[in-house]
């Protein structure tokens, strides 16, 4: 016997509205500060295990095994409380609309625009040192090392990154395996971020949640290029040939196995390049250029990225929307 009843409803439909209410609402901090947020709960979660698991005094191999031990928890206990939203959801008549408002939490197309908007009005308003206080809330690298074109450079990457981690692949998950599906998704990226890192803390102990979220978005990542190459069409400016061929010739120029085919097709479709030596810290990474156009990154090149996001965002949700009416007219 399934766990879950079948449901009433088409899932793909509901997923169409947990896009349509996060493009409306947001991050909606007025609950999330109420309540807290479901990556939050996530972290705090991680945050126990590992200090609890992660001793350095363990041998390597003790931390790798604990390390795989928190993946594991972790994610059941996300895909357990998936699970139990959705059973609890498809009990009721209305079910649809809690299914669709706990999937929208876990989606962050409008919480990206906005943190990527916010960088460009600060540069509009406040020149270069407004512009590097925004940036550091969404990058990782030294906001003091970049000039102006550094920051708009850095905002387009970070869109462009997070366009396949927290827009298409949350999309993706959900639409294969439902909200416990997207829940496992969010958990892996939360283990990453916290403690997928290579440095001798985490080197050992992180190691699996690395490899599980690299596993998690690799189609993902490749879904998001062509996503975006189809979006060129419709955006102003951009360059649908650019960001095809950019994207497949330039993503293994990245040192991640994924991030390449997103960045790559906002490059090319923007005449860009991205990517290239940047400072995180004391650290200078000196990683490849991605794309052939300009690295002299404007606020108005910020402008056409987000054009073309929001270009994406829409045009993932009429594949969406493509799909529920093709599985219905089958099942009808």
């Amino acid at each position: 016997m399934s766990i879950l009843a079948p449901p009433s409803y088409e899932p793909l439909l509901v997923l169409l509205a947990a896009l349509a209410l996060d493009a409306v609402l947001g991050e909606m901090r007025w609950l999330s500060g109420r309540i807290g947020h479901p990556v939050q709960w996530i972290g705090r979660l991680v945050a126990w295990l590992e200090e609890k698991l992660n001793r350095p005094q363990r041998s390597p191999r003790a931390r790798r095994i604990r390390g795989g031990l928190t993946v594991a928890i972790v994610a059941v206990v996300a895909g357990a409380a998936g699970l139990a939203v959705t059973a609890f959801a498809r009990s009721r008549p209305w079910g649809w609309m809690l299914e669709a408002f706990a999937a929208s939490v876990l989606i962050a197309q409008r919480s990206l625009y906005d943190h990527v908007a916010d960088v460009a009005r600060a540069l509009d308003r406040d020149g270069v040192a407004g512009g590097r206080i925004a940036v550091a809330r969404i990058v990782g690298r030294d906001p003091e090392s970049l000039d102006l074109h550094g920051v708009a450079r850095a905002a387009i990457e970070s869109l462009a990154e997070n366009f396949s981690d927290a827009v298409v692949a949350p999309v993706f998950w959900f639409a294969l395996f439902g909200l416990p599906g997207l829940a496992v998704f969010k958990a892996a990226s939360t283990l990453d971020s916290m403690i997928g890192h290579r440095n001798e803390r985490y080197l050992d102990f992180g190691r699996y949640a690395a490899r599980l979220d690299t596993a998690m978005n690799f189609l993902p990542a490749r879904l998001s290029a062509l996503v975006v190459t189809i979006a060129a069409l419709f955006a102003p400016g951009a360059r649908p040939f650019g960001a095809a061929r950019t994207a497949i010739a330039d993503a293994r120029k990245h040192r991640s196995v994924n991030a390449g085919w997103p960045e790559g097709a906002f490059a090319g479709a923007l005449d860009l390049a991205i990517a290239g030596p940047r400072r995180y810290g004391n650290t200078v990474v000196d990683d490849p250029w991605i794309g052939n156009g300009r690295a002299r990154a404007t606020v108005a090149d910020m402008r056409r990225a987000l054009w073309l996001f929001v270009a994406a965002c829409l045009v993932q949700a009429g594949l969406v929307a493509a799909a529920a009416l093709a599985r219905m007219s089958l099942l009808a």
